[in-house]
Parts: structure tokens; C-alpha cells; sequence
């Protein structure tokens, strides 16, 4: 097959995938799924929003640790649907209150564990956002409690299912790049120094100990809520725990690994400047430019992200770079993907990106398709708890490097650090209070 018959199938087979492979495999469409929401900010409610469009949704309830965030979220579903969900502060009240079916989570990183636990404990199924965990462990018991109860569990990688990924990865498994030695991962974007933000007091509708909840209790500040969390590394596990959990997912999905067998991170904060954490005012504390560095059996896989200077000279300002024998392909978002040959005189191979929600950029209504029809037929979905686990991990692994300022060698198959206690006991982290550490 030449180059441009394999991508008019590729293309065709993508979009299929993509968009219509649950109602080709005979979705039926005729159960309703009373279904709640936990974390009703921005993208929790656009989530809420792509399941009702799908048609299969009754909302019963709506939870968020601001009040404010679940009224909003109310008002903005109520052009959509006749529903009338209750509001909760507390996920536990929900759960003790609602017959729930399915749960979305899109609350900060430290809990998407504690709460997709208790919803599947619950007996719903469930999509969470990415990544899995703020700790390796508590991750890992997702994937264990999901086996358990048999519910379905699909995470938040959308790219796993976009149009031009799917086309793209098969460009990649096909050969066409040739062997592949090396990826690179990157996201570039601009910033400068960070001057501290004052602390406050919370506002009104926020119940501030609960948005903190398993995590150390810092002193309320607008710049971590609604929004910022990502950048605290209390809450989250900054740039790499974010955006790098999508492009780590890229390449076990094209290597069809599970783990790297030593990985080392460096960076820093040299322009956003030192953390600041005091009683008056705070910074974030993520770094501002992060490299790190997977290497597995046959192929080395690096990432980098800088918080300054822009996109510079790249041409490609977020992606993967797969460099092969035959060329170097990019995996990218808004800009489809490319295929630069080795060979001089070669024209590049492009696909342009392709979304359902192009204001978005994302792909999610075909993503919830997936997790409706798994639930329907008991077939795995795409993105299921194992496949955001194994992402997560590494994200989670070079933030662990980062912090210990030394190379981890990883034992994928018993997920243990070897021969370095400190680093090992980082795989959880003590939770504040009476809240307990997920075990299963």
C-alpha cells in the first residue's frame, strides 16, 4: 500500500473509531442513566453537558465544595434538560442521599482517587478526569476497586479516540517512520515572574477544609481556586501531572509499553522565582521548565515543558516528536500531525486535526459514546482505569525524580522504586486528619 492509500484508509477507519463505532456496534439508546456530577467547574459542566447531548443522562445531582460552582452549573444545564438534580457540598451526603448510575469526576487531582473509589464502592460507573492519582498507590487501588465491583471506568484521555491520534497512531504502528529510537514530548508556552498572591478568606458558598480535604490545609488564596490548583503541588503535580499525562499516554500507546525501567527528572523555578508560603501571601510551587527522562527497552522518551519564552523557534508548540529511521513524525493538537521524511525530495504527509467541538479542541462526545457502549456490552474502553493508571505513573514518577533530585529505577510489574527507601515511600503520602489512604 503506498503512502496516500494508506492514509485515505487511515483516515476513514479514524473516523469511524472516533465518532461512530459505538452506534455501529448497535448502541441501543434506550436506557437512561441517572447520573451525577462531582467538581462542577468549567469542565466538569462541559463534560455534564456532552452526556446529556448523548441522550442517556438523567441528572440527579450536582457536588462541588463551592456552592457557587454548582448553582452556575445548574443554571448552565438548565437549557439543556428539564432535570432538576439536588446540590451537595459533601460527596458523601450525595452518595448516602442519590441512586446514582454514573458519576463524573472533575475535581482537583488529590481527589479523583477518594471519589472515584466511593462512586464505584457506590455501585456506578465512571468517568474521571486525568491523571488517576496525586500518589502512585492510591491510583493503583482505582484500577484494583474497579476490578472488584466490575464497574466500568473510563478516564479522561480523550486523545486516545480523537480522529487524527487514531489516524496517526496507525501511521506509526504501520511502519512508515521506520524504527523508532527516540520520542520527545513538549508543551511550550509563555510566563515570566510570579509575584505572591494574597491570602483571604474563602468565600462564602466554599467550604475551604473540604476543598483541601486529604491534602495539607493552606491558607485560602484566589490564584489555587477556582482553577490554579495544577500549579500547587499539595493539589496537583503541575505542567507534567497535567498536559504530560496526555503525551506520556501517546507513547505506551504507540509502544504498547507499561513502564519505562528508569526514569530522571531535573528543572526548576529560575524565572517564576522561590515559592512563597506564609500566613499574608503565596506562590505556586510547581517549576516553571521541567525535563524528564523515560527510558525503556528499546526507545528513550523525554519531556520537557518551559512556563516562559513562548513557542520560540518550534514549529509545533505542544506534541510528540517519534524520531525513526525513516523520517520524524509529529503528533500534535490543534495542528493535526506531520510526517517529515528522511529521505531528500520527499514531501511531507500531513493530516489536519480533527474535532467534534473545535472551540474546545477536544473529543470527548466520542470518548462518553465509548463509556456508554462498555457499560451496555462489558467491553473494555479505551481509556480504562489500567490505561490512565499507567500514564498517570509516570507523571507521577518523574515528579517523585524531580523532587529527590536523582534517577529512579522502576520495577514496572511490582511498581516499586528499587534500592531507595526515601523515593519509595513518596509512591502515597500521609493524608491530613481523619481522612485514610485508600487501600484495596
Amino acid at each position: 500500500m503506498n503512502r496516500r492509500s494508506f492514509l485515505k484508509s487511515s483516515i476513514a477507519s479514524s473516523a469511524a473509531v472516533g465518532f461512530g463505532a459505538p452506534y455501529l456496534h448497535g448502541m441501543s439508546k434506550t436506557k437512561t442513566y441517572r447520573t451525577a456530577l462531582i467538581g462542577s467547574g468549567w469542565w466538569g459542566t462541559n463534560i455534564l453537558k456532552e452526556a446529556i447531548q448523548a441522550g442517556q443522562s438523567k441528572v440527579v445531582a450536582l457536588c462541588d465544595v463551592d456552592l457557587t460552582q454548582a448553582e452556575v452549573c445548574a443554571d448552565e444545564i438548565s437549557t439543556m434538560t428539564a432535570d432538576e438534580p439536588n446540590l451537595y457540598q459533601d460527596y458523601r451526603e450525595m452518595f448516602d442521599r442519590e441512586m446514582i448510575d454514573i458519576v463524573i469526576i472533575a475535581t482537583p487531582d488529590h481527589w479523583h482517587a477518594l471519589n472515584t473509589i466511593a462512586a464505584l464502592e457506590h455501585g456506578a460507573h465512571v468517568f474521571v478526569e486525568k491523571p488517576t492519582g496525586h500518589t502512585v498507590k492510591e491510583s493503583r487501588v482505582i484500577v484494583n476497586v474497579a476490578e472488584q465491583t466490575d464497574r466500568v471506568v473510563q478516564v479522561g484521555l480523550h486523545r486516545r479516540i480523537g480522529p487524527h491520534h487514531v489516524s496517526g497512531m496507525e501511521f506509526l504502528k504501520s511502519g512508515e517512520v521506520g524504527d523508532i529510537g527516540m520520542v520527545r514530548m513538549f508543551v511550550h508556552g509563555g510566563g515570566g515572574h510570579e509575584s505572591p498572591t494574597p491570602n483571604s478568606e474563602p468565600p462564602r458558598d466554599l467550604d475551604w477544609d473540604l476543598y483541601c480535604g486529604p491534602a495539607p490545609l493552606r491558607p485560602f488564596n484566589r490564584k489555587i481556586h477556582p482553577g490554579g490548583f495544577r500549579n500547587f503541588l499539595d493539589y496537583a503535580n503541575g505542567t507534567l501531572g497535567d498536559w504530560g499525562v496526555h503525551w506520556l499516554d501517546q507513547v505506551l500507546w504507540w509502544s504498547d509499553e507499561k513502564a519505562p525501567k528508569r526514569i530522571y527528572s531535573t528543572g526548576g523555578r529560575p524565572i517564576a522565582g522561590p515559592p512563597v508560603l506564609n500566613e499574608v501571601e503565596q506562590t505556586t510551587d510547581a517549576p516553571d521548565h521541567q525535563t524528564a527522562v523515560y527510558e525503556f527497552e528499546s526507545f528513550t522518551a523525554t519531556w520537557e515543558h518551559h512556563r516562559f519564552g513562548g513557542r520560540g523557534a518550534d514549529r509545533h508548540p505542544f506534541g510528540c516528536f517519534f524520531y525513526g529511521t525513516k523520517g520524524v513524525f509529529h503528533m500534535g493538537w490543534r495542528d493535526g500531525w506531520t510526517f517529515y521524511p528522511a529521505k531528500n525530495g520527499d514531501q511531507p504527509v500531513h493530516t489536519p486535526p480533527q474535532f467534534d467541538n473545535e472551540k474546545d479542541g477536544h473529543n470527548v462526545p466520542p470518548l462518553w459514546r465509548d463509556f456508554l457502549y462498555c457499560i451496555e456490552t462489558g467491553n473494555t474502553p479505551v481509556a480504562n482505569a489500567e490505561v490512565g493508571h499507567l500514564a498517570t505513573n509516570l507523571s507521577l514518577l518523574g515528579m517523585i525524580s524531580y523532587k529527590t533530585g536523582r534517577s529512579l529505577d522502576w520495577d514496572g510489574d511490582q511498581e516499586k522504586i528499587l534500592n531507595d527507601e526515601e523515593a519509595n515511600s513518596m509512591l502515597r503520602r500521609e493524608y491530613r486528619g481523619n481522612w485514610t489512604y485508600p487501600t484495596a
